[in-house]
């Protein structure tokens, strides 16, 4: 009887700290943005970084490419980054971020230079829920996704039950990704 007493409480208090322990697993800074190119274009072995200023041009000419979808659009500039493979341009990673439930995800995108999906990764995540868009079962859904491909959860990318708002923001931010090369490619600035 005395040790049913003793069990109580810690089962309580395992109840209690288990919401608390999940969101902790799932928040977090994954890559740093001088790793993140690589985890999309792990057979570079050059990459060159540049910081796009957002401007009105380029926020009107990403809208436009990617109506009617809404994407988030705080980020006050945007780390657009080549990478080759001796003199082979591969493609660019675009680093963005996209509103989850209630904080932003930040992402890279791997593109080639025809805009389709090289890889995708998750630079930092600060959900507490939701984290599992970070596994490469999911991502994978992206590579070789054209910028005309449906991207809807439950449409043309698997949902993840309980993160179907991370799975939204993920899908916005690779439409962002492809947005942002083609409008550069076209000189939008």
């Amino acid at each position: 009887m005395s040790s049913r007493r003793h069990i109580l409480p810690l089962v309580v208090c395992t109840c209690m700290l288990a919401p608390r322990f999940v969101a902790w697993a799932q928040e977090g800074r994954f890559l740093t943005d001088a790793e993140a190119p690589a985890a999309v274009f792990p057979d570079a072995d050059r990459f060159e970084s540049h910081t796009v200023p957002d401007t009105p041009t380029l926020r009107e000419a990403i809208r436009g490419r990617m109506a009617p979808v809404t994407p988030s659009m705080w980020e006050d500039a945007y780390v657009v980054v080549s990478a080759f493979r001796g003199m082979e341009a591969l493609g660019q990673a675009v680093i963005v971020e996209e509103i989850g439930k209630h904080r932003p995800i930040t992402f890279v995108v791997g593109l080639r230079s025809d805009g389709t999906v090289q890889d995708v990764a998750v630079v930092a995540y600060r959900e507490a829920y939701g984290g599992e868009i970070r596994s490469r079962r999911f991502l994978r859904q992206y590579v070789g996704r054209r910028p005309t491909d449906d991207l809807r959860p439950y449409h043309g990318i698997q949902n993840v039950a309980g993160a179907t708002l991370s799975v939204e923001a993920a899908s916005r931010a690779v439409r962002k990704a492809q947005a942002i090369a083609a409008a550069l490619k076209d000189g939008s600035r």
